[in-house]
């Protein structure tokens, strides 16, 4: 049972990343998934989930910049992040579970993606 995040790099100021997590060793279909993320010297924050008809929620800072695409073909999500700004620097995880899940404290995790967005 595992979750593998991906596409994480350096940008500048208003260019796009797509992060992807791969998932396995569970029914994904059964499951939502989110993405959170940690900034330096901060705690985790959630920024998204995506139920299983592909239908996803967002934290206000991101919601006109970030999209989710889920495939259930390939147990996937994937997190398209435009205009990505200097707050937005954190290491990125995905989470089987919604928003609930996660303010619980009980899920699993990944290991992370670090995005860095630096000029």
């Amino acid at each position: 049972v595992q979750l593998v995040e991906s596409g994480g790099g350096l940008v500048q100021p208003g260019e796009s990343l797509r992060l992807s997590c791969a998932a396995s060793g569970f029914s994904f279909i059964n499951w939502y998934i989110s993405w959170v993320r940690q900034a330096p010297g901060k705690g985790l924050e959630w920024v998204s989930d995506v139920d299983n008809t592909g239908t996803g929620t967002y934290i206000d800072s991101v919601k006109d910049r970030f999209t989710l695409f889920r495939d259930n073909d390939n147990n996937r999500v994937d997190l398209q992040m435009n205009n990505l700004q200097p707050e937005d620097t954190a290491r990125y995880y995905c989470v089987r579970g919604g928003r609930n899940t996660f303010l619980q404290g009980t899920y699993l995790r990944g290991q992370g993606t670090q995005v860095t967005v630096s000029s």
